[in-house]
């Protein structure tokens, strides 16, 4: 009897070490609505990126290559804006202001571009400056090399960390079996540098021969959100899976994301891409998303305007056009609420310096939740 309960416990524990640790488990519910959605701005295609200037007005990135200005209820198109490769999911992609840019007036923008080698394009990261309404000061801080006409997979976020260096996104241009595990190539990357484009020394891959000396972290696949934590001052992104298998990373230096080694994904065909969920020496997210809900944007509410959801993640869903609030123990997602449900392709999501959400949203514009 001794003897069969010892086989019986060594079976049951070979079985549950052989499932899969599952985190995409939270129940997803809808929040109750305690906020009326208004309309910021209007009349947008796809507003890819937005900050907002000392003044409280709005520059927005349209994924076409117009970079709007708006300002009193009026919107004002950008001159000088460098040509942007508008292709497949390509085109004028993030913006951000520099932490200092009161005292400095540096405006950061990711963007797609045909510069460089090969057809096609790929992303770019530059700074510049704003004056009458018009780029000035432009200079080019990185350019993923080579292009390549294939039209997905560009990133593109932008985030300052406490200590001001700035940090970006690229996805993997689709080449997903070249580009993200390799460091002597770009794609698949999150990117650091110093604010004026400069490396830092101390970079995970600075002193490897051959390696792009940018790169913080690799085997990323499509990030297309990304911010910091108001208390810890990490650096979280959100990336896109295939068909499921979105992921939620905190950013670590010269940390293994795993793609396509490991995912909890499979091919659009419906194909297996790995039989692997984990793997030693690859970082695993704290979070993944089956089905896929498509994430873009991203940001931590920090505001007293909302009590119950302050320090919580807001991640955008494309897919089912609505935005996901995620409460947070530490670096564990406990629960999942659905808010601003029905809003549309949901592109970019932000804290504005009043204070409120706003959402960018395809085909429509800007709104904002106002508490009722």
């Amino acid at each position: 009897m001794k003897m069969k309960f010892i086989f019986l416990l060594l079976l049951t524990f070979s079985i549950s070490c052989a499932q899969p640790q599952k985190k995409n488990d939270v129940e997803l519910k809808t929040e109750p609505q305690s906020y009326k959605i208004e309309e910021a701005v209007k009349g947008l295609t796809i507003p890819w990126g937005m900050t907002w200037l000392p003044d409280g007005s709005m520059l927005i990135t349209e994924k076409d290559g117009r970079l709007i200005h708006f300002k009193n209820g009026e919107k004002t198109e950008i001159a000088n804006v460098p040509e942007v490769y508008n292709s497949g999911q390509g085109g004028l992609m993030d913006i951000e202001l520099h932490p200092n840019y009161a005292e400095n007036g540096w405006i950061y923008i990711t963007y797609a571009t045909e510069e460089g080698t090969g057809n096609g394009g790929n992303t770019a990261l530059i700074r510049c400056k704003l004056q009458n309404n018009s780029l000035t000061n432009i200079e080019k801080l990185y350019k993923a090399e080579p292009n390549t006409t294939a039209g997905q997979h560009f990133g593109s976020r932008i985030e300052f960390d406490n200590e001001g260096y700035v940090y970006f996104s690229i996805g993997e241009r689709g080449e997903r079996d070249v580009n993200p595990q390799d460091i002597t190539r770009d794609g698949g990357k999150i990117y650091r540098l110093n604010d004026d484009g400069s490396i830092p020394t101390d970079n995970p891959f600075y002193d490897e021969p051959n390696a792009k000396k940018a790169i913080y972290t690799f085997g990323n696949r499509n990030p297309q959100g990304m911010a910091k934590h108001p208390e810890s001052g990490k650096i979280w992104l959100h990336e896109h899976g295939p068909k499921g298998g979105d992921e939620i990373n905190v950013v670590k230096k010269r940390a293994n994301y795993g793609w396509p080694i490991v995912t909890y994904g499979i091919n659009y065909s419906g194909s297996e891409i790995t039989n692997q969920t984990t793997k030693p020496g690859i970082e695993p997210p704290i979070y993944y998303w089956t089905p896929s809900i498509a994430p873009s944007g991203m940001a931590f509410v920090t505001s007293n305007k909302y009590p119950q959801w302050e320090g919580k993640l807001l991640v955008g869903s494309l897919k089912f056009a609505y935005v996901e609030l995620l409460s947070l123990d530490g670096e564990k997602v406990t629960s999942r609420e659905k808010i601003a449900q029905d809003i549309g392709r949901v592109r970019n999501v932000k804290i504005g310096p009043d204070g409120l959400i706003y959402i960018a949203v395809e085909g429509q514009g800007i709104f904002r939740l106002v508490p009722e």
